[in-house]
């Protein structure tokens, strides 16, 4: 009984911490990110429920330095891949190369380890490198181990891969198929500045100060976190909630309202009722509170179910975009709960 109180007296405490981590996290990268306060939640939600992110926008909105300044506010190591239509499979997760034993002669193969092997990678423009390419990626975000010459390498822990996408320049590229998005926990639109934004920033970067961030949290006492994530207690009715909304997408079910029917060729699977559940999850801990609420799931539904929703062609027609449709269906769902 006394072992099971100082558990719970911990993880209140570990609860506190996860909101004044999310604090201190976007008061340190706002010292060189203007705005994107959306994006940079959504970030923190897919770090704490250890999910990988997907971030589309059109160039110059600074997604790499806003990834590099989270890794460097996290204190984790930081790898940059920059995809290209001749970028190979171990470009990204490492080689083996023959050495020479110069007293013995022998030669022996060794592994080299690719820029994977960190604890948060940038695929920037991930759709650029052909398939084959991508999948050892995506494979690699899933099993988290990569293996050569029959050895299996472990990835470093906390492990996650946030890609980059731009919307509008399609030519020569390799669009990620449904199967591989669906590794991505989260989609994350970033969007141009306000007026006053865009302002801020041609003064701040015009000048010679160069902003400087401190160090959160360790990665060690980032994985506790994640693990408390975890151990946060979901409502069934909650997680109902959850499951209700990505069954809703599927045009077969018998949940889905005719206005969403119309529109949607392929809707979300059950690896999105998880992550539906996990970011609620996270994002009651980041407010510090104990369990999440059905306005948790709505929050993060955008960010889940778009970018695993394939519109049909009358709504392509109609100029239905796959977030439209999750807009229409959060407002439907107003009724249920």
């Amino acid at each position: 009984m006394a072992d099971a109180v100082a558990v719970q007296d911990q993880d209140v405490e570990l609860l506190e911490e996860t909101a004044r981590v999310a604090r201190d996290l976007r008061a340190e990268v706002a010292h060189r990110i203007v705005g994107q306060e959306d994006v940079v939640e959504g970030l923190l939600l897919a770090l704490l429920a250890n999910g990988h992110a997907l971030l589309v926008g059109v160039p110059g909105l600074a997604k790499t330095l806003l990834v590099s300044t989270l890794a460097e506010v996290l204190d984790l190591e930081f790898s940059r891949v920059q995809f290209t239509p001749d970028l190979m499979p171990t470009d990204i997760t490492g080689t083996e190369v023959i050495e020479e034993d110069r007293t013995t002669g022998r030669r022996l193969f060794r592994f080299v380890k690719g820029p994977i092997f960190a604890n948060v990678v940038l695929a920037d423009e991930i759709n650029r490198t052909p398939p084959k390419t991508q999948a050892a990626l995506l494979q690699a975000m899933q099993e988290k181990t990569v293996t050569a010459g029959g050895e299996t390498h472990t990835l470093p822990r906390p492990f996650f891969v946030l890609a980059t996408q731009n919307p509008i320049e399609q030519e020569g590229t390799y669009p990620l198929p449904e199967a591989q998005l669906d590794r991505f926990m989260f989609e994350l639109r970033i969007g141009y500045p306000s007026r006053a934004e865009e302002e801020e920033v041609a003064m701040r970067t015009t000048g010679a100060a160069e902003p400087q961030v401190g160090r959160v949290i360790t990665g060690s006492r980032l994985m506790e976190l994640q693990a408390l994530v975890r151990r946060i207690p979901v409502a069934p009715s909650v997680a109902a909630l959850a499951v209700r909304l990505v069954r809703s997408t599927r045009p077969d079910a018998e949940e889905t309202p005719e206005s969403i029917r119309r529109h949607v060729a392929w809707g979300a699977g059950p690896r999105a009722s998880q992550y539906l559940v996990l970011g609620a999850k996270a994002r009651a801990a980041i407010r510090g509170e104990p369990v999440p609420t059905y306005d948790d799931v709505r929050a993060v539904a955008p960010m889940v179910l778009a970018h695993r929703v394939v519109p049909s062609f009358e709504a392509e027609a109609d100029g239905v975009t796959p977030r439209d449709v999750i807009r229409t269906l959060l407002e439907e769902s107003q009724a249920w709960s």
